[in-house]
């Protein structure tokens, strides 16, 4: 037996040690340090001729992400890229490249352990040599070139045939319980091997997504675009080459990411040269929007504020002067979000007035508008139940300023299908290739809807000729249409074609026209499906494509006693100084609906904001006094303000009523103590729920500061995160509040050094927290969509649980239980939301629950038939292995698209 020992200060180890160890080896097997350092630094040992080499290393993964593949793949790719990569490109390319061959070249195997096993410091291994013989060694020395030849390091070397069995021993044990380096890993490094910067100039269009995303946050946090947001940008840019305008109406369903779709796009479009984006967004989104698209794709993004006047940035900063409305006209940023609420309310008569009537001059290179749905007709009574509202009447005439439009919509027919037609209408607005010229006979709904559904046939050679030529589809849609445009020489750009039936000849009239007879021609070649796109959550749970994850909802009824009384029915009980205030609140609705129009928004607000929690209900009833609101509803403060101003007296006296009822010591939130019971007592799979992790969601910022801070009052060293908008994000502990940036409540979340959030709706889409098990919504918002939006940052991809736990909580004797009652019956055994449930539920339906229930029946019965007379269809498959961006080779700088953004209107 001989026993060496080495010490880099007296030589060095590389070359004595290292070099002279793996010297003709046959085998090697090391145990070393964390992943990535211990994986890199193979390129500096002599490795690359022994026939088997196996390395065992530390990932740093939580056990409950390791169990899970895709938990497991998404956070190593994290962990890979905590450097920056552009410089690293450069600085480390040769070293990229040999690690690229070593592991191409199939000697090398690479597992990865659970941090569980810590051996950050058990540096260890064994070598063997073709005549049997082996040496083991151990030390202080990290797997690295510089570690043998630079650092302080003490090594041990054994050729003794028991060492080397305790050593490896060690080694197959660890081993054991590893798994193989993910390929995510091996695709990165082989791309960094291979990357080049490139200029956006030298690229063709289709390159430009997969050279932007490569390295977007999205991407390098170890996580992409799924399969169908992929298509959609494809599709966006196959438009753009065939049309040179995309236009397009995006009705993926709720909770499948239509956002990230669009706002892709918005990327694409503006690298492209296409000119500004305007995204159009309902009040409450606007941040949302900003937020997905700073955290997802690096892209910053401003939204004008309708209260302030003011260009605000991700940071919530200032970017424009404060209260000039003409600042709307040029945005501090290629790419700006503005509320639809502002366009509602800057009509007079005819014109639009305002800054709505500013964005007017402008013009687009893609406008975006997001719930495209509420652009639609007026509806009701009287003569102008046929008109479109202002915010439909403002797209289609934005549509004649704007190369690009992509509608979004999980709900694209509420009730009639003639909604669907209005949708087209604004695609068709400057862009008659959609819907055709006035002559077109797809311009009338009715005739058209008859048509695809079968109701009514094409009966001869010259009706087909209608039907095709106007608007006329470009050549790659069907043969017929190839054969057509061929034979009559029309310009691949046109798509009128001016031809009358009569004089065409005989090989178009008898031969090809007869085959557009056929019962199904139109059905699958027509301007929805052709413009449409339209992905259904279970058919993409079916392909595999999106994971299926059960919800168990809070409370059941058939099972009160669980809560130990805690529920009356599915609502929890208040006390005297909440009822007090309630009645005051309805009071005060019902005043103001006597005096004003506005009464029933006010109505609205006044009651979902006292329903969320007793500060919500306090701070509003303060806020009305002074004349305001919260800035969530900023797009109607103007008129809010002028309401408020005009108070009576025995307005004034409801809310001082409230102010008062709820200021008082025994004015206890029972909602408080519900949500600590949960937390903390109440088990499913054998945990609480705060071990499982939990978020609980708000609509409000005053209700989930609240609950926050009471939490960690209570809860004595529990971290709690609040995660919501416009610098508002940080961290509760004890008594104690820090502000943080939103990407460090991410990453503590994902790495499992916080378990319980309190979110905002504004921040709802750019959360990912399948590290959670459990989601109690505070309040209840009067969207059903809202509910599936919160549950698909839980429901998602990496979710260790097969069922997740949700609790909805409303207090009794209260307009949110009314609604709850009626919605719960539906949300019970599924959240496939579209079709079964409306966008929002009206103020006005909800008398009392049968009244509601009445109405809800009714809406749902008329969207069937809808649906029913037109099934919308998405065409073709979705590649998984398509599109892959995260292997681009050939990228963008993210300085150089950051400072394209930044650029000014």
């Amino acid at each position: 037996m001989t026993l060496k020992r080495f010490s880099s200060r007296t030589k060095r180890l590389d070359t004595e040690f290292l070099a002279k160890s793996l010297n003709g080896a046959s085998k090697y097997f090391r145990i070393a340090g964390y992943f990535r350092s211990s994986i890199f630094e193979l390129v500096g040992e002599e490795i690359s001729r022994i026939p088997e080499v196996k390395i065992v290393c530390n990932s740093e993964l939580d056990l409950i992400d390791f169990n899970v593949a895709t938990g497991r793949n998404i956070a190593l790719k994290e962990r890979w890229n905590e450097v920056d990569i552009e410089a690293e490109a450069l600085l480390k390319k040769e070293r990229y490249q040999l690690l690229d061959q070593l592991l191409q070249s199939g000697n090398v195997e690479i597992r990865v352990v659970p941090k569980e096993r810590l051996f950050l410091h058990g540096k260890a291994g064994s070598v063997h040599y073709p005549d049997g013989s082996r040496k083991s060694f151990i030390g202080s020395v990290n797997e690295s070139k510089s570690a043998f030849s630079h650092n302080y390091e003490l090594i041990w070397e054994d050729d003794d045939e028991e060492s080397a069995d305790w050593v490896e021993n060690e080694f197959w044990e660890l081993w054991k319980d590893g798994v193989p380096l993910p390929e995510a890993i091996l695709s990165e490094i082989n791309r960094v091997a291979n990357r080049q910067e490139v200029t956006v100039e030298v690229l063709k269009p289709d390159d430009v997504p997969a050279a932007a995303m490569a390295e977007a946050p999205i991407y390098r946090a170890g996580e992409q675009l799924q399969p169908w947001q992929r298509s959609f940008v494809t599709m966006f840019l196959k438009h753009r080459e065939i049309y040179g305008k995309a236009r397009l109406l995006l009705a993926d369903e709720v909770g499948v990411g239509k956002t990230l779709s669009m706002a892709t796009s918005a990327l694409v479009s503006v690298l492209l040269e296409d000119g500004p984006v305007l995204i159009l967004a309902p009040s409450t989104l606007t941040i949302q929007w900003q937020i997905e698209m700073m955290d997802k794709l690096g892209v910053p993004a401003a939204v004008w504020s309708s209260q302030k006047k003011v260009w605000i940035g991700v940071e919530g900063q200032i970017l424009s002067t404060r209260g000039e409305a003409s600042s709307i006209k040029k945005c501090p940023y290629k790419i700006a979000i503005v509320s639809t609420g502002l366009i509602m309310h800057q009509r007079d008569e005819f014109d639009f007035v305002k800054e709505a009537g500013m964005l007017l001059k402008n013009r687009f290179g893609t406008v975006i508008l997001d719930e495209a749905h509420k652009a639609r007709l007026r509806g009701g009574l009287g003569n102008k139940a046929l008109e479109p509202n202002n915010l439909l009447s403002f797209m289609l005439r934005i549509g004649k300023r704007t190369r690009h439009i992509i509608l979004g919509t999980a709900t694209p027919i509420q009730t009639d299908v003639r909604e669907l037609w209005d949708l087209l209408g604004i695609l068709n607005s400057g862009a008659e290739f959609v819907l055709g010229d006035s002559l077109s006979l797809w311009q009338n709904h009715e005739k058209a809807i008859s048509l695809l559904t079968g109701k009514s046939q094409v009966s001869s050679e010259q009706e087909a000729w209608q039907w095709l030529s106007n608007p006329l589809p470009p050549a790659s849609e069907h043969h017929i249409v190839q054969q057509i445009r061929d034979y009559l020489l029309v310009d691949v750009q046109s798509f009128v074609c001016s031809y009358r039936y009569e004089d065409l000849d005989y090989m178009i009239q008898s031969m090809w026209l007869s085959e557009c007879l056929d019962i199904n021609f139109f059905k699958e070649n027509n301007p929805v499906l052709r413009h449409t796109v339209l992905r259904k959550r279970r058919q993409l749970e079916d392909d595999g494509l999106l994971e299926k994850v059960g919800v168990n909802t809070h409370p059941v009824t058939q099972n009160l006693a669980q809560y130990q009384s805690r529920f009356v029915g599915l609502g929890i009980p208040t006390n005297t100084p909440f009822q007090v205030a309630y009645e005051k609140a309805e009071e005060f609705s019902q005043l103001l609906q006597s005096r004003t129009k506005a009464g029933g928004f006010m109505k609205s607000l006044m009651l979902q904001r006292i329903c969320s929690s007793f500060a919500s209900g306090l701070k509003t009833a303060q806020k009305m006094l002074k004349h305001s609101i919260s800035n969530e509803d900023e797009d109607r403060i103007e008129e809010v303000e002028h309401i408020l101003s005009d108070m009576t007296e025995a307005e004034v006296a409801c809310l001082k009523e409230i102010e008062i009822q709820l200021s008082r010591p025994e004015a206890v939130d029972s909602k408080l103590n519900t949500v600590k019971w949960f937390l903390t007592e109440f088990r499913t799979d054998r945990k609480t729920w705060l071990e499982h992790g939990c978020i609980i969601f708000s609509q409000y910022y005053d209700t989930a500061e609240w609950i926050a801070k009471e939490l960690a009052k209570s809860m004595k060293g529990e971290v709690v995160a609040v995660y919501a908008g416009l610098g508002k994000s940080g961290f509760f502990r004890d008594n104690q509040f820090n502000n943080v940036e939103r990407e460090v409540i991410k990453a503590a979340i994902r790495n499992r050094e916080i378990r319980l959030v309190v979110a905002t709706d504004a921040a709802c889409e750019g959360l990912n927290l399948q590290t959670l098990g459990t989601l109690i919504n505070i309040d209840l918002p009067w969207n059903p969509s809202r509910l599936e939006q919160r549950l698909g940052r839980i429901k998602r991809f990496g979710q260790s649980r097969k069922f997740v736990d949700m609790l909805n909580l409303v207090y009794s004797e209260t307009q949110d239980e009314k609604v709850y009652n009626v919605l719960s019956e539906r949300l019970r055994d599924t959240y496939d939301i579209f079709g079964t449930l409306p966008d929002t539920i009206e103020d006005d339906w909800i008398k009392d629950e049968e009244q509601l229930k009445d109405r809800m029946n009714e809406y749902i019965h008329e969207r069937k038939k809808a649906q029913d007379a037109f099934s919308l269809k998405y065409r073709g498959t979705i590649d998984p292995e398509a599109y892959l961006w995260e292997r681009c080779t050939s990228v963008l700088s993210r300085s150089d698209i950051t400072r394209k953004l930044s650029e000014p209107w």
